[in-house]
């Protein structure tokens, strides 16, 4: 299901993923915070807009005296490129530290540092 990675310098097999949450609140510190002590060392954390089932909350229009229901909502995204070893131990970070949200997980084919040139596990 994943692309796996030879690691010749520790004659072992490498598997990359990463993994995307999607959050309707903003929760990407108790997260970030989590993962530091599992030794994760990289999020991307941005704010974008969405919809999904959660019904968006009314606001007011104009001068306040109108009231309307937004299409799309503020959501925090965060993106975490891991070793598939780690996978259920970061899921699990996740859930604990999340109330609501969406966790979608995808294999990486090839991941590369643009500064050092080092590939794959070396390059996160």
């Amino acid at each position: 299901m994943y692309t796996r990675f030879f690691n010749p310098c520790q004659n072992s097999v490498t598997t990359l993923i990463k993994i995307e949450i999607i959050l309707p609140e903003n929760d990407v510190r108790p997260i970030s915070d989590a993962l530091k002590k599992i030794q994760v060392g990289g999020i991307t954390a941005y704010r974008g807009w969405g919809r999904g089932k959660t019904i968006n909350p009314k606001i007011h229009a104009a001068k306040g005296t109108e009231m309307f229901t937004p299409e799309f909502n503020d959501k925090f995204i965060i993106q975490i490129i891991v070793e598939e070893k780690n996978e259920n131990e970061v899921i699990r970070i996740i859930k604990d530290n999340a109330k609501i949200g969406k966790i979608f997980i995808s294999p990486i084919t090839r991941a590369v540092d643009i500064a050092s040139g080092e590939e794959n596990e070396r390059a996160i």
